[in-house]
């Protein structure tokens, strides 16, 4: 029930939604037993016991008591059906759902995106209370109606509604939107995503801050001449950073280094990226190099791997796909991370005195 009723409520089916095949006595159980038999056969005509379903029946032809009619199948014919039959929370929630998907369907009518939307979005549909659902049709209308382009999350004029509760509506009322407008999006203006940026030497400092977040399109204008910028995964690493002549660090957590291309002062200088050993450490590197020439990977090597066996974690959703951009040793290594199981070397358990032994090793070139 629970697999299959999100698509029944979406989309009823034309044929039995469920059959269950029954096991009626054989003949020499039968004549073990006849009584039990027969009761257990008629049980089957009473429907108190079947309820909505159909019980279909067939004819046995047995030797020593000749034609006898017993019960064979049990059909639920409707979504409904199964949902009784399973009972308890599972059929609270899939009629729970069936009635929401009805009322969403009742505000814009049927068509296949909102149906998709439906499906995608179960979970939230189900989940929230009355009120709430009731709540979040009511703004996904007012957006459909008012195009929102520009808007800030706090300028949206509905009551009750604040940028943290459309925060965590959003994708549910992004996607009603869209399945109802044909828009690609509600139009809200997101703030900048800040980049975390340490100068390791009291020369770069910027208006005499050596440690700083801002938008990447702000820290493009900074007239930066470093002679050499790590970017590491770990903000704790970032931090842990010591003093360092011509030094800047950058915090490129996760897959943030997609924008650091537009950092002008970052194709003047050799980078020095360190990530977690393992498989989106070396996607985030083949990323970086699409976008900047010049990277040089450090302590993502075979022997940093295996030297550190004992402090391996198994990672948990491993990135899959060809990275072209790595050099035949780090694909080496990414293939031994998969042989082993897809193993994880976070960049915080290893030594510190080793780190910064090969950091100013490769940053010397």
């Amino acid at each position: 029930m629970r697999r299959r009723g999100t698509d029944w409520a979406v989309a009823p089916p034309d044929e039995p939604a469920l059959t269950i095949l029954l096991k009626p006595p054989t003949e020499r159980e039968a004549m073990v037993d006849q009584a039990g038999a027969e009761a257990w056969a008629r049980a089957w005509t009473d429907p108190a016991f079947v309820g909505g379903l159909t019980v279909e029946w067939e004819e046995r032809s047995w030797r020593r008591v000749g034609r006898q009619r017993v019960p064979v199948r049990l059909v639920a014919r409707r979504p409904d059906d199964v949902a009784a039959l399973a009972g308890g929370r599972v059929a609270s929630e899939w009629r729970l759902f069936a009635a929401r998907v009805a009322e969403i369907r009742g505000r814009w009518g049927p068509s296949e995106e909102l149906d998709a939307t439906c499906r995608r979005h179960a979970r939230e549909i189900t989940g929230w209370d009355e009120d709430r659902f009731l709540q979040v049709l009511d703004v996904a209308q007012w957006l459909a109606i008012h195009p929102s382009d520009g808007l800030r999350p706090r300028q949206v004029p509905v009551r009750g509604v604040d940028s943290k509760w459309l925060g965590r509506h959003r994708g549910v009322l992004t996607a009603l939107t869209t399945a109802t407008t044909g828009r690609p999006g509600l139009g809200l203006v997101d703030g900048d995503p800040l980049l975390r940026v340490r100068c390791l030497d009291s020369s770069l400092c910027i208006g005499g801050l050596a440690d700083l977040a801002a938008p990447v399109r702000q820290l493009a204008s900074l007239a930066l001449r470093p002679d050499v910028v790590f970017v590491f995964e770990n903000l704790e690493t970032v931090l842990a950073m010591p003093q360092w002549p011509g030094a800047v660090v950058l915090h490129g957590s996760g897959y943030a280094v997609d924008v650091l291309e537009k950092l002008p002062w970052l194709a003047r200088c050799p980078i020095v990226y360190w990530g977690d050993l393992d498989s989106h450490g070396f996607a985030i590197l083949n990323r970086l190099r699409s976008h900047l020439d010049g990277v040089t990977s450090v302590l993502m090597d075979e022997k940093t791997l295996l030297d550190h066996r004992d402090l391996w974690v198994i990672e948990p959703r491993p990135a899959r796909g060809v990275l072209d951009e790595l050099t035949s040793d780090e694909r080496a290594v990414l293939a031994r991370i998969r042989a082993e199981g897809d193993v994880r070397l976070e960049q915080e358990r290893i030594p510190w005195d080793l780190a910064l032994r090969e950091l100013r090793s490769v940053s010397r070139g």
